[in-house]
């Protein structure tokens, strides 16, 4: 099928533009009811319960899910399933936040007197205040838009970015209220690049106990290389009588003792180890490790205890397979 290029780019600036008017007339909606609408989701003592059938359902699974992610704890409830048995997953604790276009789907009326027999706030986002949704809830949102970018005007396209957005309004701003923050953020998402950023410490990821590369001061440059190919960091650590950190042995360093034809044999770790080295407490975030690694534009260091003395190892390999970079 053969169609003009030209034809599909004007399709899709069309949707667009459609769809970029419509959030800009959501800014109408924000008003008392979105207000009340906060104070109601920020009194909740349980969970905000969200529900949708279609593609309301679609977008009001992901709007529970932000809110969830944001500090407000919510889950979505299928209206369907709701109707034989689910409905028990409503607490009279709970917020109802109720979402249907046209303010008239079946599935969720058929809810919403049990609901309100339990005594549980609703929510409804729906186009009009006077559907019969809108008419039961406590409070209405309105998703109303001008027309849906759907060149039919039939397929929910504009509407389902207007909700959305509101639905992302409504986190934010209760996120904001509560004064959520990105290490709280995290908690909820350890497994995401941010949550490792937020939370991983090398304590997490550094190598220990026998696997950390140290010799002693009086060992032999030699003595040094072996134990850097046995533990494959890139590095040794050089530790006194006491074993306290002294210094470091490098890659570089060893390039350096090559180029001053110095007899590995018998020259010992402590005349050519790179003293007054960077090194890291097991508390520290991985995250700000990376960045001091690449400020000082090295690739090893060793992790020490409050007395100086070693108690890990790690390198720039480490912190890319945790997630980190």
């Amino acid at each position: 099928m053969n169609v003009e290029p030209d034809k599909l780019l004007a399709s899709a600036h069309r949707v667009l533009d459609i769809e970029l008017e419509a959030i800009a007339n959501l800014k109408q909606a924000f008003d008392q009811q979105f207000i009340a609408a906060c104070q109601i989701m920020l009194a909740c003592k349980g969970k905000v319960v969200v529900t949708g059938m279609g593609k309301s359902g679609h977008i009001a699974n992901k709007i529970a899910a932000t809110l969830a992610s944001t500090g407000t704890p919510a889950f979505f409830m299928h209206p369907g399933e709701a109707g034989h048995g689910d409905l028990g997953m409503l607490g009279e604790d709970d917020v109802l936040l109720a979402i249907s276009n046209s303010g008239e789907t079946s599935e969720v009326l058929s809810l919403l007197p049990v609901v309100k027999r339990l005594g549980i706030e609703v929510i409804a986002m729906t186009r009009s205040p006077e559907s019969s949704m809108g008419r039961y809830a406590d409070i209405h949102l309105s998703i109303a838009v001008p027309r849906e970018a759907c060149s039919l005007g039939l397929a929910p396209t504009s509407s389902t970015s207007v909700t959305l957005v509101l639905g992302d309004a409504l986190a934010v701003a209760l996120l904001d209220a509560k004064n959520f923050t990105a290490e709280e953020f995290a908690l909820s998402h350890p497994s995401g690049s941010l949550g490792k950023k937020l939370l991983l410490t090398l304590n997490d990821i550094m190598h220990s106990g026998d696997r950390v590369p140290l010799v002693a001061e009086t060992s032999s440059i030699r003595d040094a290389l072996v134990i850097i190919t046995q533990k494959s960091l890139g590095l040794a650590g050089i530790v006194d009588a006491e074993g306290k950190l002294i210094g470091i042995f490098t890659d570089g360093d060893l390039r350096r003792v090559i180029d001053a034809h110095k007899d590995v044999h018998n020259t010992r770790i402590s005349e050519v180890m790179t003293r007054n080295c960077f090194t890291a407490h097991r508390e520290m975030l991985a995250a700000e490790a990376l960045n001091e690694m690449e400020n000082r534009n090295i690739s090893s260091l060793i992790v020490v205890d409050a007395h100086n003395r070693p108690v890990g190892a790690l390198n720039m390999l480490d912190l890319i397979k945790s997630g980190v970079v």
